[in-house]
């Protein structure tokens, strides 16, 4: 047997978990839907928090990698620890913790990538930038598709540097998500 996924390297990580795209999946909506809904069968507040497809699974007709992004936002007096121990109790992984922002994911294995593998990103209310990319990129196909090309022009590039893949999509997703706010003004 291997190494635990919490004993790899960040290097054996990227080479275990690779960044590779595929077409725009229909299903990645029902996905989405079916994963929002666990989630709120096991966290409490249900009326208070909002939960949301976020990342390229949530841009229309782009290819992108099959990971299921989601951004659960939640009131700023309630306790992100305590919300981190219930995904925990429910199978997610905590990758990362940073003031007032916490990242998840499921469906890591120590053989690779299960069928079904989610990103969840845990954040105060307001903190959604990524609401406004995503509307900003399925309100103008365009850019979507200028989106893709860069994507797919950077997957063989960056295939086992999710870092490096992250950071040269940053200046244009800075400039859209800008212009985005400024276009959708308080719209979250």
């Amino acid at each position: 047997m291997g190494k635990a996924l919490n004993e790899m390297t960040l290097e054996e990580l990227w080479d275990l978990f690779p960044i590779f795209l595929i077409q725009h999946q229909e299903h990645w909506k029902e996905w989405y839907i079916e994963e929002e809904s666990r989630i709120h069968s096991f966290l409490p507040l249900i009326d208070k928090i909002r939960i949301h497809h976020i990342g390229s699974t949530a841009i229309n007709e782009i290819w992108a990698k099959p990971i299921i992004d989601i951004l659960v936002e939640i009131p700023a007096n309630y306790s992100m620890n305590s919300i981190k121990e219930m995904l925990v109790e429910n199978g997610y992984i905590c990758m990362s913790e940073e003031r007032n922002r916490m990242d998840f994911n499921r469906g890591y294995t120590n053989e690779g990538f299960a069928e079904r593998v989610f990103h969840l990103h845990l954040r105060y209310f307001g903190d959604n930038n990524e609401l406004y990319f995503r509307d900003y990129m399925n309100d103008h196909s365009a850019l979507a598709k200028q989106y893709e090309e860069m994507k797919l022009s950077l997957w063989k590039k960056f295939e086992h540097d999710r870092d490096g893949y992250t950071n040269a999509k940053g200046e244009f997703i800075s400039e859209c998500t800008e212009k985005a706010i400024r276009n959708y003004m308080n719209r979250y």
